[in-house]
């Protein structure tokens, strides 16, 4: 079963490069939302998370913040 991936980040956020490559390493479509030119976004982001940092990844709902590959991996059921 595909799950549905949404990563928020910004284009200058090393972290934020680390988990979009772990997912494209690990063939996991994801959707890459720029909180950095995205207000709505951003708001979104924060919403979900309560939290203005970088990376946040959406992963069928379930909200982790920061590029945590074990947290990443087990979401993901991989």
């Amino acid at each position: 079963m595909t799950k549905s991936v949404k990563i928020y980040s910004t284009s200058t956020c090393p972290y934020c490069t680390m988990a979009k490559d772990f997912l494209k390493n690990n063939n996991i479509v994801f959707e890459d939302v720029n909180v950095g030119t995205d207000q709505a976004a951003a708001k979104e982001m924060v919403d979900k998370s309560g939290q203005m940092s970088v990376p946040v990844l959406d992963i069928d709902g379930e909200v982790i913040v920061g590029f945590d590959k074990e947290a990443i991996t087990k979401a993901l059921g991989i």
